[in-house]
């Protein structure tokens, strides 16, 4: 069985910019995202990295949430920058808290319940 307090990676896309137009001066809102998440509250064992580019323009400021074999990996997006730190950190503290990465659905916040981009299933599989 899994261990809910195995290590946790939280990425935040750094150049994305939200709807920003390009000509506008000073840092994107990825890296405002990035940033104030680095001043939050994350749990012991969430490491938080910077990431340049997930392709998903589209959809606003992107993150993932990947946690070892076990557990299955998320993309979310449509953030908006250093507003949204409290969010992103309480989704990441109730990912960190699985052994699976299966957030009950009435546990997640609105925004990741419809902002999902990707869900990829764990390297390992339980045997069936």
């Amino acid at each position: 069985m899994a261990n809910a307090n195995a290590p946790v990676e939280l990425m935040v896309c750094t150049t994305c910019r939200a709807g920003q137009p390009t000509d506008v001066e000073g840092p994107r809102p990825g890296t405002q995202l990035f940033e104030a998440l680095e001043a939050s509250d994350l749990p012991a064992h969430v490491t938080l990295t910077p990431v340049e580019c997930f392709s998903n323009c589209d959809h606003g400021c992107s993150i993932t949430l990947r946690g070892g074999d076990a557990r299955w990996t998320y993309v979310y997006g449509n953030f908006t920058g250093a507003d949204d730190v409290a969010l992103v950190a309480e989704g990441a503290t109730k990912y960190a808290a699985t052994t699976d990465g299966l957030v009950p659905w009435r546990e997640r916040s609105t925004h990741f319940r419809k902002n999902c981009i990707a869900r990829i299933p764990p390297m390992e599989t339980p045997d069936v």
